[in-house]
């Protein structure tokens, strides 16, 4: 094996965070009170990812995060809800979504007898911490890293030098980071000098120098060898 540490991200990477949004979405939409049309999913995926990505940059809080996402989802629909009620909510449905994308649960038990293995992640502790203890990937981790619980997110050096610390301070150069963004997983990789892996299903273009490049799972345990 190349390398003795593998750094995975959670959601788009291992867990199906596309379907387990859209059902929270859902449930709490109905819980509320409110109809629910398909294409809110859409609307708020797009307020979802923008506010993650001013987080990324330091420019929101984690809690500032929880309740934005929604207040620029209800503006537009020209409705008036409670936000922090309608988070917690959410929250509570979203810790709910355990499914996995295709070949995750094989590829990390194939691969845990061979290489240790952390989960990186930029989601709220308490959404990921359920999620990964119901799902039928928790036992393959020796370490989980939650931004919210480190005070820093990827891409930060300030993420990356916390779990390289718990982790003893491994070899760079034998660490590999896997993930789907390239905001927050390839750069923040790149950026610390370890080899990046970019889980990229749907082909898009990228000038970054990722080390490797996949569009299935099922295609890193050869390019470990």
């Amino acid at each position: 094996m190349k390398y003795t540490w593998l750094l995975f991200d959670a959601d788009e990477t291992l867990f199906d965070f596309s379907r387990a949004e859209a059902n929270a979405l859902r449930w709490t939409l109905e819980q509320s009170g409110l109809e629910y049309h398909p294409e809110y999913v859409a609307l708020y995926a797009r307020f979802n990812q923008q506010v993650w990505k001013e987080f990324e940059r330091g420019e929101v809080t984690s809690a500032e995060l929880r309740t934005k996402r929604f207040k620029l989802f209800f503006d537009e629909l020209g409705l008036q809800r409670d936000l922090p009620a309608t988070s917690l909510q959410y929250l509570h449905y979203l810790s709910l979504g355990t499914d996995l994308l295709e070949g995750a649960d094989k590829l990390l038990h194939d691969l845990k007898p061979q290489v240790r293995m952390a989960l990186v992640t930029n989601g709220l502790k308490e959404v990921q911490r359920p999620r990964l203890a119901n799902s039928s990937i928790k036992d393959c981790f020796e370490h989980i890293f939650i931004s919210e619980e480190l005070g820093a997110a990827k891409p930060s050096a300030a993420f990356f030098d916390t779990v390289f610390a718990t982790l003893g301070q491994p070899a760079r150069t034998n660490t590999l980071i896997i993930g789907d963004s390239l905001s927050s997983d390839i750069k923040g990789g790149i950026a610390y000098g370890i080899d990046t892996c970019w889980y990229n299903p749907h082909g898009h273009p990228t000038d970054l120098p990722v080390t490797y490049q996949i569009s299935q799972l099922d295609q890193l345990p050869k390019l470990l060898q």
